[in-house]
């Protein structure tokens, strides 16, 4: 092969060659950050094209309680449906008493200083709200003081 023609090549095809292992690069980073779903491309002579695809998001939540009465228990369900997946989730019944007392929880409440303001002891808590761990309150969690 003659020498110039050679050189002409080397100075055009490198550059071109670069650019193709560029795109394809490109391309193959995009499809990995999509998980492949995002677009497709062909490199070459023929058109690019790009198919953007959006997965359907559907939330319905299911809540159901019993009136109350003199003593009721009220069961509360939720159902959460998103795509595909639906997750369930279950609160304990509760059971209302005439002539008990609810205390929300603050931030920073303890149930010794619940005791306090309500001139009780933490034994007595505990008995009237079993089932609570009395080192995990959550703020907004209804609990009996009398």
């Amino acid at each position: 092969m003659d020498p110039r023609r050679r050189r002409e090549l080397t100075r055009y095809g490198a550059p071109a060659a670069f650019l193709a292992a560029v795109t394809i690069a490109v391309i193959l980073i995009k499809a990995g950050l999509n998980d492949g779903s995002g677009s497709t491309a062909t490199v070459g002579l023929l058109p690019t094209t790009a198919t953007t695809t959006t997965k359907p998001t559907t939330t319905t939540k299911l809540v159901l309680t019993t009136p109350p009465a003199t003593t009721a228990t009220t069961t509360t369900t939720k159902l959460v449906l998103t795509g595909p997946q639906a997750n369930t989730t279950t609160t304990a019944p509760e059971t209302t008493t005439p002539g008990a007392e609810y205390y929300v929880v603050q931030s920073g409440d303890t149930l010794g200083s619940i005791a306090q303001k309500y001139k009780t002891t933490v034994d007595e808590l505990m008995t009237l709200n079993p089932g609570t761990d009395p080192t995990a309150l959550h703020i907004g969690q209804r609990i009996r003081v009398k």
